[in-house]
């Protein structure tokens, strides 16, 4: 009885003494164990906490003035390219579409009527032209007649001195002279004041040709003035520029916008990728093409595989609004990040999930 107390003893004793060295030992194995796992992991993954998933977006934007009219979505809601969105009361714009549409009307008009000048400066140009060729002929007559009259004249004075003719005959033939001459300087005259009243004409065609060219001209500006007035109208109805789903409307109706105002946005639900800033001491060995493992924190189960597509030729501090002036004077250096582009694999069947914005933990297997 004695002997088996004195085991009893003995076994809890040595339980005692052995247990914590077991557990001990237990403990420094295991921990060994994910320690190696945890450097062969590190070896062969670069990760980051650093991601988001991104998207693209296209803010709806108000481009003209003027209160809301009717907002045809709700909060949230999936749209359509081209699909009507909002529509700011057009009818100002309305108006100022009809006005200028008159107003080239009106010019129109200038233009025909300012046609029809040109047409009557060419019809006179071409009478003064006749004119001119008439009294040019009529000249040419009236020289012959002149010329005959005054070879007359030379033959009747021979015929008095001869005394075979009369002093009447004589002084006759003196006024037929003297008619045919002042008929000839009459012929030259109507010549003279043909050929004036045919640079009258050109002039006149002239000028009907550049009030032509400047209606014309006028004709394209305000044809431009409605081309702008049209687009006022188109920009009064605004439709969706992509496909996607919006987000929280700012705007309802009755409200009053100003151009270059948010209305809301659409983010493009069919595509989607992960940008990871990794600091740069994780870049030795990152490629392009890469595998990448992806778990997003809203989905803990959810694996999404994915590829390292490209590398920013900048650090995020580089690119930012305000990058940092290192020759300051008190630069302290900071491991710097870079973005990495990260393309899903299969992203339509993570569509349903994915969100623009939600954080996500990324691993580069950048060794095999």
């Amino acid at each position: 009885m004695a002997t088996d107390t004195y085991n009893q003893v003995e076994e809890k004793s040595a339980v005692k003494t052995y247990l914590p060295r077991i557990i001990i030992a237990i403990v420094l194995i295991v921990g060994a164990y994910f320690g190696y796992q945890a450097y062969h992991h590190g070896q062969l993954y670069e990760s980051t906490d650093n991601a988001q998933i991104e998207g693209n977006t296209a803010p709806v934007l108000a481009r003209v003035a003027g209160y809301v009219q009717t907002v045809d979505v709700k909060d949230y809601a999936t749209v359509k390219q081209g699909q009507p969105l909002v529509t700011i009361d057009p009818q100002e714009y309305d108006v100022a579409l009809a006005q200028v549409q008159a107003d080239y009307q009106q010019s129109l008009a200038d233009l025909a009527t300012a046609r029809a000048d040109l047409q009557n400066a060419q019809a006179n140009a071409g009478n003064v032209a006749q004119n001119l060729r008439v009294a040019q002929s009529n000249a040419a007559v009236q020289a012959v007649r002149r010329d005959k009259a005054q070879a007359d004249l030379k033959r009747d004075q021979n015929l008095y001195q001869a005394q075979s003719l009369t002093q009447k005959q004589l002084e006759d033939s003196r006024n037929t002279v003297d008619v045919q001459a002042k008929q000839y300087q009459a012929n030259e005259a109507q010549i003279a004041l043909a050929r004036s009243s045919q640079g009258i004409a050109s002039a006149g065609i002239a000028r009907a040709q550049a009030n032509i060219e400047k209606i014309q001209a006028v004709l394209k500006v305000k044809q431009a003035a409605i081309d702008a007035a049209k687009l006022k109208v188109g920009y009064a109805r605004l439709t969706a520029p992509i496909s996607g789903k919006i987000g929280r409307k700012n705007v309802i109706v009755g409200q009053y916008v100003q151009p270059g105002q948010t209305l809301f946005t659409i983010v493009d639900d069919s595509v989607f990728w992960v940008i990871a800033n990794f600091k740069e001491t994780q870049l030795a060995n990152m490629q392009i093409g890469q595998p990448v493992d992806v778990k997003v924190d809203a989905y803990p189960d959810l694996k999404i595989e994915g590829r390292v597509a490209s590398l920013a030729d900048a650090t995020g501090a580089r690119t930012a609004l305000l990058p940092p002036d290192n020759a300051s004077g008190n630069f302290v250096k900071i491991t710097q990040r870079v973005p990495v582009k990260i393309e899903i694999v299969n992203p339509e069947k993570y569509k349903s999930k994915l969100r623009a914005g939600l954080s996500v933990d990324a691993e580069v297997r950048v060794a095999n």
